[in-house]
């Protein structure tokens, strides 16, 4: 019997198991890397101007923030300028290599204005030529007009980047450092190397602590907005969820008379005739009907807990009883009335009642000690309300109790529902007025 073994060839890599955990970092160390340092290295990245929007230089004229604007990139020009002057110090001689190490090592500090992945690459070139162009060429490879290029080049790049970036510039920096000091040094190790290193670690570091800030800064401003915008919205839900239930229950009100009155109207008539039966029993069925519709679409907006209100809803009728009650929160108010007075529709007297409501508590909030006025007008074609306030007393006990702003919004929403208008904000003599006006189609202009 012949036993035949059979051999399974799995190529190269088909088969590999998973990585170590070794093999991946040192994996993605070299893709970020790639991507932050050798990536398109000379892309062309201008350095944006400077917020001129702060507290300070919000104050500024416009010609002065015009100015303002280039202030990041006066800085680099003066820096480029401070590493000429050094390198031309620290040279012994007016030769002409010394003359041009000034600008040499001035060109990467004004790289970064436009590429800055480039210009932290330029300084090493810089770097070794000055060096080269130097009378101690065995000062390699820190001379201080170098040195100082390129702690400015690493600390501008790593404010135009983030901090993966700046901790690979200075590793870099540490290898070529080193590796020059040792080769053309004279065998130094490290003298020169490490306090450069350790300068540009500090200089790192608070970069890398200014960028931290900044973004948990405005992680917490987009939260801010995320969260007022959200509460704004919210408060305009429950605002229209009010005024939706208020409205529910005034046209649920009056279709259920319609619906009642139709059915009893036949028999307040001694032997009807069928036809107007007939029609008052259509009319009860629709009244029926547009009432089932209206507490269907509307029942949605209304809470679990929600309790239709046994009194009827306040009209301008109770606007006496209003003023009363906040007289005696101290406010002294008065009531003018211009126009002929007359009944307008339940949902514009019940807004009304509750702009003129919500004026005057604003007015008790934002301006205690102050008077105000209420005119109420009736106009032909509508109702005109004004609620204007006068500033609070300057030597005043109470201290005015901010509020968040869902007032006006209220108001806004009420008056926009009945296809009015309104305007609120600061008057003349520095309290408050708020002016409204709502359209009240009567039964000539309806059918017009």
């Amino acid at each position: 019997m012949t036993e035949t073994t059979h051999t399974q060839t799995t190529p190269p890599g088909a088969g590999a198991g998973p990585r170590s955990l070794e093999y991946r970092l040192a994996a993605d160390a070299l893709r970020n890397l790639r991507q932050d340092l050798f990536q398109d290295a000379f892309a062309y990245r201008p350095l944006p101007g400077m917020d001129v929007d702060g507290p300070v230089t919000g104050r500024f004229t416009p010609r002065m923030r015009q100015y303002a604007l280039w202030t990041p990139h006066w800085v680099v020009a003066a820096v480029a300028v401070f590493a000429t002057l050094v390198t031309w110090s620290g040279e012994s001689g007016g030769d002409l290599p010394g003359l041009l190490s000034g600008p040499i090592v001035a060109v990467p500090v004004l790289l970064t204005l436009i590429r800055p992945i480039g210009a932290f690459w330029l300084s090493f070139v810089t770097t070794t030529m000055v060096t080269l162009l130097s009378a101690s060429p065995l000062d390699w490879p820190w001379l201080p007009g170098p040195a100082v290029s390129h702690l400015a080049v690493l600390t501008i790049v790593a404010i135009r980047t983030r901090p993966r970036t700046a901790a690979w510039m200075w590793a870099i920096t540490a290898v070529y450092g080193f590796v020059a000091e040792y080769l053309f040094g004279g065998g130094d190790n490290g003298a020169r190397t490490s306090p450069m290193l350790f300068i540009a670690a500090m200089a790192l570091l608070a970069v890398t602590v200014w960028h931290v800030r900044r973004d948990a800064r405005q992680e917490v401003t987009a939260q801010q907005t995320a969260t007022e915008h959200e509460r704004s919205r919210r408060t305009l839900l429950e605002e229209r969820t009010t005024i939706a239930r208020e409205l529910h229950d005034v046209v649920a009100h009056h279709m259920s008379v319609v619906a009642i009155q139709a059915e009893a109207a036949p028999y307040r008539v001694e032997n009807p005739p069928p036809e107007l039966e007939r029609a008052f029993a259509t009319i009860r069925e629709n009244a029926v009907a547009a009432l089932t519709e209206l507490r269907r679409v509307l029942g949605v907006v209304r809470a679990e807990d929600y309790e239709v209100p046994d009194a009827p809803q306040p009209t301008l009728a109770d606007l006496d009883a209003l003023l009363a009650n906040v007289r005696e929160a101290g406010l002294a108010v008065e009531k003018v009335v211009t126009g002929a007075v007359r009944e307008l529709p339940q949902g514009v007297e019940l807004s009304a009642y509750r702009i003129v409501q919500e004026a005057l508590s604003n007015t008790l909030r934002h301006a205690p000690g102050a008077s105000a006025r209420v005119e109420v007008g009736y106009v032909l074609g509508g109702l005109g309300l004004r609620v204007v306030n006068g500033p609070p007393p300057a030597p005043s006990l109470i201290k005015p109790s901010p509020g968040a702003g869902h007032g006006i919004t209220g108001m806004r929403e009420r008056v926009s529902m009945l296809n009015g208008e309104m305007t609120a904000g600061p008057s003349d003599d520095g309290g408050y007025e708020v002016t409204v006006f709502l359209p009240v189609t009567t039964m000539n202009e309806g059918s017009a």
